[in-house]
């Protein structure tokens, strides 16, 4: 007979399969996002030409949890800084590793709706690197980086 294991609570699976990896953001500890919350992306594009707080406050609570966006506030966090920690958020979440300074970048870059292009599918990714066996490598943002061209004018 084969012994049975031990049953393991959903928090316990999830912290185990998604990671508790966490990040102090202008003085406040956070869970790293490891996964896009249901139906954030929709939600991204119906809120993408809004400015008011509350839909800012909405996104920012999906992607750090409840009373972030608050205490960011309350510490001093400035609207760029606000913009390159949802981007960072967001590109963690889709599980692509960015750095912060890379997520300031793709934001003041001539492009920046780059930034904002979700990563492909997690299943995909995984799939694409199933032939080799392993983990792909982090390529170095200097070896991918484009240069800023200025307009003649």
């Amino acid at each position: 007979m084969t012994a049975r294991k031990k049953s393991q609570s959903w928090e316990d699976f999830k912290r185990e399969q998604f990671g508790g990896r966490t990040e102090e953001i202008c003085g406040v500890t956070v869970r790293v996002p490891t996964d896009v919350p249901y139906g954030f992306d929709e939600r991204l594009q119906e809120l993408s030409d809004s400015s008011a707080p509350e839909d800012v406050a909405e996104l920012i609570g999906a992607l750090f949890g409840p009373g972030a966006l608050d205490q960011w506030v309350e510490n001093g966090i400035g609207q760029m800084e606000l913009m390159t920690v949802l981007t960072w958020g967001m590109a963690q979440a889709s599980g692509q590793d960015l750095t912060f300074s890379e997520a300031y970048e793709a934001l003041t870059s001539d492009d920046p709706g780059k930034a904002l292009v979700p990563a492909p599918n997690r299943a995909a990714r995984r799939a694409s690197s199933a032939s080799t066996g392993g983990r792909s490598k982090r390529t170095s943002s200097a070896s991918t980086a484009s240069t800023r061209t200025r307009s003649r004018g």
